[in-house]
């Protein structure tokens, strides 16, 4: 009987997949993205926790409890991580290195994951200051804010 040879192993394959997907907004996602429009960053605090959420979520994440109201925060805030990326991909917008970041807007508690440029991306550190820039035709999205660029100000 004669043995079979084993089969070469697969390393690598291609695969395009595409996902479509339509995000619907709650209320209050609603209420953020139209003040986004209008240069406005809008956040809203749980009673019982304090956390301060922006995006606003209608609801804490912890106590399960509806937050209630919404107010208006500066478009400053400090970088609490962040990552350099330097690996090109397929139909990226920002040519390598860039900073991808979580950054969190003063007065709130939870960050967002953004850009930030007009930098050294090996300048970029946690605890510096940064501002949005906003894009000349906002819209309803946080593409409104193009990025965030580095503030003279002491860090945090």
């Amino acid at each position: 009987m004669s043995e079979a040879a084993a089969p070469e192993s697969v390393t690598m394959m291609d695969a395009p997949i595409r996902l479509t997907y339509s995000y619907t907004p709650g209320v209050a996602q609603s209420e953020f993205l139209r003040a986004l429009t209008e240069r406005r960053i809008l956040g809203q605090r749980c009673s019982t926790c304090e956390q301060v959420y922006v995006p606003p979520r209608g609801m804490c994440a912890r106590d399960g409890i509806a937050l209630e109201g919404t107010f208006e925060l500066p478009d400053t805030g400090v970088v609490s991580g962040f990552c350099i990326v330097n690996i090109p991909f397929a139909g990226q917008a920002v040519e390598c290195p860039y900073v991808s970041a979580s950054i969190t807007f003063d007065g709130a508690d939870i960050p967002i994951f953004h850009l930030v440029q007009e930098i050294d991306p090996a300048a970029v550190h946690v605890g510096m200051r940064v501002q949005a820039v906003w894009s000349e035709e906002p819209q309803p999205s946080m593409q409104t804010i193009r990025y965030f660029r580095p503030l003279e100000a002491a860090d945090a």
